[in-house]
């Protein structure tokens, strides 16, 4: 069957910046009138009411999610909280990104299996691999769900492990008040475009209560420098710019809206889509999830995925080959890592975005329920 309907596509990153255009432009404008572009007072403004807004004391601007979390690693390699060759727990079924922030330190990723409901990290399955070159944790908010961090930064405490949060789906999923973000030693948060708050390019952050690891990445962002032409260490060019920390200001004061509006779209897929061949996300408390993607599993996720396309609904496969199994970290392949790759096989993300009318979730809905229909 061929849809003629219009289309739903997964994500229109148009009309989702629709809503605040004027408010978007009137920022723009104020940067090119300002004649100051990199490391001015939209990106000061943006740190300090990014960091308030996650219950933090710093949020460092960077040039993209997988900088924040390298810098973070690399911030405590300077500091001697880590050495090359120290071992990092990590989800096995994260985005590879996960992966090559540690990686790119000359640390050594260890994966872990997630828990098949939340898809998060098990913290039961943390101590079995912690090992003598253990040094850190590094939990995912994958989707948008907040991982078990009372369990896990328990875990670390007693091991004496740092707790890096990758929070890069997961702005403003929170338990008891506290936002993700403020769990862990730092976080590393990304503001690609599609992301709950989304800059309209490449953008991250990282957040921190720890004074003297927010000074180490604040000059590692900055070629290692704190003093123009003064370089304390080995540092990048990472900075957040100015355009994209005014853009980020605007919408920051429009996420809490949209992650309201994201749970009422997922409210109404879980209330629907009731199909013996689509398994559902578990929601979880629902301020713990922001449901930066809505993603089912199914046996015949392909087959799924195609009918979809046939009804005018997109999705896409958040991520069809886990880290281990990529040519990049062919020296993991060995590891037997089964509940990761059964949901690297069966995942499948619907369309979730804050626009989504009543119409187009009915659409997917009812897309959802004719799979398999004669």
């Amino acid at each position: 069957m061929v849809s003629t309907l219009v289309p739903v596509p997964f994500l229109d990153l148009a009309e989702a910046n629709a809503p605040h255009a004027d408010e978007l432009k009137v920022a723009a404008a104020r940067v090119i009138d300002s004649g100051r572009y990199i490391m001015g007072d939209e990106l000061e403004a943006f740190e300090s009411e990014f960091a308030a807004w996650c219950g933090v004391r710093h949020a460092i601007g960077v040039g993209n999610g997988l900088d924040a979390l390298t810098l973070i690693l690399r911030a405590y390699i300077e500091l001697g909280a880590l050495d090359e060759g120290d071992e990092v727990i990590v989800p096995a079924n994260t985005f590879i990104a996960s992966f090559l922030a540690i990686s790119a330190n000359r640390l050594v990723p260890v994966p872990v299996e997630p828990d098949e409901v939340t898809f998060n990290l098990d913290p039961s399955r943390i101590e079995a691999a912690i090992g003598p070159r253990t040094r850190a944790i590094m939990a995912v908010h994958l989707y948008g769900r907040l991982a078990d961090m009372p369990a896990i930064a328990a875990i670390a405490r007693r091991h004496n492990l740092l707790l890096v949060e990758d929070a890069a789906q997961a702005h403003g999923a929170a338990l008891d008040g506290r936002k993700a973000g403020s769990f862990g030693d730092a976080a590393g948060f990304s503001f690609y475009p599609g992301k709950n708050l989304g800059a309209l390019g490449d953008a991250g952050a990282v957040v921190t209560d720890d004074d003297v690891l927010a000074s180490t990445v604040l000059a590692l962002r900055n070629y290692g420098s704190t003093e123009k032409y003064r370089h304390a260490q080995e540092g990048v060019n990472s900075r957040l710019d100015e355009l994209q920390a005014a853009m980020l200001r605007v919408k920051l004061r429009h996420l809490d809206a949209a992650n309201a509006a994201r749970r009422r779209i997922a409210a109404r897929y879980r209330a629907a889509i009731v199909h013996s061949s689509i398994q559902l996300p578990d929601a979880g408390d629902e301020a713990t999830h922001v449901w930066h993607l809505f993603v089912v599993r199914s046996a015949q996720r392909d087959a799924l995925r195609e009918h979809l396309l046939a009804e005018g609904v997109g999705t896409l496969v958040h991520y069809p080959i886990p880290p281990h199994r990529q040519q990049a970290y062919r020296t993991l392949r060995h590891l037997a890592l089964p509940i990761t790759e059964r949901l690297h096989a069966e995942v499948l993300s619907l369309p979730m975005a804050p626009y989504l009318d009543d119409e187009r979730v009915a659409r997917v809905v009812d897309a959802c329920l004719r799979f398999g229909a004669p």
